[in-house]
């Protein structure tokens, strides 16, 4: 039972005008502007975005300022103010083949077609502290190289010429996705549907249960496909023209893993795919995103299901920061109503257990004698 709390409006006006002076922090030191935050914090933008399901590179920095760099907090601000905004249609879908790319890798071949592009990347860092970053160093500018427009050849294509790895599912040319924005949640989940929750997944959660997968927790032996970071178009078909429209572009993080299958009665024995796609550079999140995509597929193709990660229920509805937020901060709410019947309960327990103590003790005594 909830209780309504009376009065106390003081405090927390109190508490609001603390926070915002915790904030700001010391005021000798110039204030972060959303310019540094977009800029310099950029990975933490494309989390906020990416969980907070909305593109937008301001808005997100204003929330990780607002949430003091509480990044979970600040997906939690997106996601509320994203409930406000009009729905005028969805966007076509995009193509990530005419990506321009930015970084693109992959784990099964060396030479693959359109080369290996690294990026900006801490795979290749040594994780040890860079004391020149205490100050404001100038950073000497290497050359700038413009992202590729040339398609490249993917390696799901590769594969997929021998007759290696299952086919593309092509879906009818009217045939909508579902929307869970729109559909209430009912399992099992299409894989489209699923998809969209686990791109606004928490990344921590969903790294945890990719890890499990490599672990032992679920038949995975997955090799990264590819990994591809750069910007798309989107467009939107406008129905009073009769064709679409660009909007502009948003960067987004694509990854396919590639997973082994014995085959069944009706496949021969091939590779399977895991897909993430998510906003903004975050291919960790992509790479669990995927994992965990094809860990989820495990009945569509035959496997039993056996551990966490291949159970839609405990995956899907865990899986959404917001929502686990609310449910576990609600236990910071008042709840005086229900903890003085447990009190109660507790107390009265503790009396009959005393009681059968002392009924119990004496005839114990008496046959010890």
């Amino acid at each position: 039972m909830y209780v309504a709390v009376k009065g106390g409006e003081a405090a927390i006006d109190n508490a609001h005008r603390l926070l915002a002076d915790r904030r700001r922090g010391d005021r000798s030191v110039p204030a972060l502007t959303l310019d540094q935050i977009a800029g310099q914090l950029a990975l933490g933008v494309d989390r906020v975005m990416s969980e907070g399901s909305l593109y937008d590179r301001r808005l997100a920095a204003l929330a990780i300022k607002q949430a003091r760099g509480d990044l979970i907090e600040a997906i939690f601000l997106v996601r509320a103010y994203r409930t406000t905004l009009p729905r005028f249609g969805y966007s076509e879908p995009i193509d990530t083949g005419e990506m321009l790319i930015e970084r693109r890798i992959s784990a099964c071949f060396k030479d693959l077609p359109g080369g290996q592009l690294l990026g900006p990347t801490f795979d290749y860092t040594h994780r040890l502290f860079d004391p020149d970053l205490e100050g404001d160093p100038e950073i000497e500018a290497g050359e700038r190289r413009e992202p590729s427009a040339e398609p490249t050849t993917r390696i799901a294509a590769i594969l997929g010429g021998e007759g290696l790895i299952e086919e593309d599912i092509d879906l009818p040319e009217q045939a909508a996705p579902g929307d869970i924005n729109h559909t209430p949640v009912e399992f099992p989940m299409a894989r489209a549907m699923r998809l969209q929750s686990l791109s606004r997944g928490d990344e921590g959660f969903l790294l945890a249960l990719g890890y499990s997968t490599q672990r032992g927790y679920a038949r995975s032996h997955p090799f990264t496909g590819e990994i591809r970071i750069g910007e798309v178009e989107v467009e939107f078909f406008v129905p009073e023209l009769g064709f679409a429209v660009p909007l502009g572009r948003v960067q987004v993080t694509e990854c396919q893993m590639v997973n082994q299958f014995k085959g069944s009665a009706k496949a021969p024995p091939q590779f399977t795919r895991g897909y993430g796609l998510v906003f903004g550079q975050s291919e960790r999140k992509a790479m669990a995103m995927s994992l965990c995509d094809r860990a989820l597929r495990a009945e569509e193709l035959g496997e039993d299901i056996v551990a966490p990660p291949q159970d839609q229920e405990f995956v899907l509805s865990h899986c959404d920061n917001v929502q686990a937020t609310g449910f576990v901060e609600h236990l910071k709410l008042p709840h005086y109503v229900d903890f003085q019947a447990e009190l109660g309960l507790v107390r009265t327990m503790r009396a009959e257990y005393a009681a059968r103590e002392s009924v119990t003790q004496p005839d114990m005594q008496e046959a010890a004698e």
